[in-house]
């Protein structure tokens, strides 16, 4: 049987090294469970960083794809297949109508294709610039980097054709001091996942409305990690009541497979015409298929409210838990990031994974948490019970 380190010594002599050797090799998985090669088991608290919303093995997905898979596996954008226009169709209807949809194969190419209609329209209306938030990430081709606020992601790439000004994230003032007449777009996340899952003031995101509509700018909402029930709502910006110009989305939404979707409302969803934009894998029938039983599955098992439900069973475990190096918990639903008190996250996800936990050390002080949305209560106060030995274990490796 190939164990771990077999794997690992074949993934470093054939891959690239943009991701290191990662720590563990992953095999099998069932709900909110996954095994390494090793036969270890673990609680699965990053979901492919929140993209498993079903978790893991799901007979509605299993079924929905291979079904999909022995029927017509692809068409290209040469041909109509259903799949994808139901996708579509479902999207819309989500998001409150009145949007067209341009479908991708991961978050950034939504991103990508959100930036391709806000140059559009700043051309079309004298606009020059665009705004985004310090620390802000919107995937990594050349676009969706140069609206990404990550300096040390971004700057080794640079200089970029766009120019972009970033202001804090959260601070209306600061949109209010950048966004004017000459601005095409605002590029923003509900709430910041890369960042360490930092969410914005109460009514930022309103305020943010505001400024774009009183400048005629487009806002556009970064949901790639956000959307799908991750914050307990099919999209984080319906908790504001606020409905953007632009709406990419990702990760969550295949729920294992690669689909990205960017929705334009109004008029906006004509602006890209025949020719601008396009892509050989958008839109795959097998990808669509899967997307839809998310869809499904996420109405039909009550997966909104029980993310709610289970996310406040979380957060309520993680502000018990007394222990200096938690310095405070942040997010909504099953969406948390755990602020450390000392820059010592890469110790924590290590302490955790022996423990039998995987999380994800997002940032030097901060442990991102994004488990399937069937995550039971049992499992997250499983999870919050171990914590302060985690943080025991990851103290004293520092």
């Amino acid at each position: 049987m190939t164990s771990n380190a077999d794997l690992r010594a074949r993934f470093q002599a054939a891959f690239m090294p943009n991701y290191g050797v990662p720590p563990v090799a992953l095999v099998r998985g069932e709900g909110a469970r996954v095994w390494d090669a090793d036969g270890t088991e673990y609680l699965d608290l990053i979901a492919g960083i929140a993209v498993s919303s079903l978790g893991h093995a799901h007979p509605a997905l299993a079924r929905a794809v291979a079904a999909q898979a022995a029927t017509l596996a692809h068409t290209s954008n040469l041909f109509v297949n259903e799949p994808a226009v139901r996708l579509a169709e479902r999207l819309v209807e989500l998001a409150g109508g009145g949007a067209r949809v341009f479908l991708s194969n991961s978050g950034t190419e939504a991103n990508e294709a959100a930036l391709k209609i806000a140059i559009k329209y700043g051309k079309t209306h004298g606009r020059r610039f665009f705004v985004a938030t310090e620390n802000g990430f919107h995937g990594r081709t050349l676009g969706a980097l140069s609206l990404t606020g990550k300096t040390s992601i971004r700057e080794p790439f640079g200089p970029y054709a766009l120019d972009v000004r970033f202001v804090p994230y959260g601070d209306a003032d600061a949109l209010r001091a950048y966004v004017n007449d000459d601005c095409a777009a605002v590029f923003l996340e509900p709430t910041q996942g890369e960042a360490g899952v930092v969410p914005p003031p109460h009514g930022y995101l309103a305020e943010a409305r505001d400024i774009c509509d009183l400048t005629g700018t487009l806002l556009v909402a970064d949901e790639i990690q956000s959307a799908i029930g991750r914050t307990g709502a099919w999209f984080a910006f319906q908790h504001e009541d606020v409905r953007p110009d632009l709406l990419t989305l990702a990760k969550g939404l295949g729920g294992g497979l690669p689909v990205g979707a960017c929705l334009a409302f109004g008029d906006h969803g004509a602006i890209l015409a025949k020719g601008d934009h396009g892509s050989t894998f958008g839109g795959n029938p097998v990808a669509a298929a899967a997307a839809l039983a998310v869809l499904d599955t996420i109405e039909a098992e009550g997966l909104l409210a029980h993310a709610t439900a289970v996310g406040d069973v979380l957060a309520e475990g993680l502000n018990d838990v007394d222990h200096p190096l938690l310095a405070g918990v942040r997010g909504r639903g099953l969406w948390r990031g755990l602020v450390l008190a000392d820059a010592v996250a890469p110790a924590v996800e290590a302490a955790a994974r022996d423990a039998g936990f995987l999380v994800n050390a997002v940032q030097p002080g901060a442990i991102r948490l994004a488990p399937p949305l069937i995550l039971s209560p049992e499992q997250a106060r499983s999870f919050t019970a171990a914590l302060p030995s985690v943080l025991d274990a990851a103290q004293k490796a520092s």
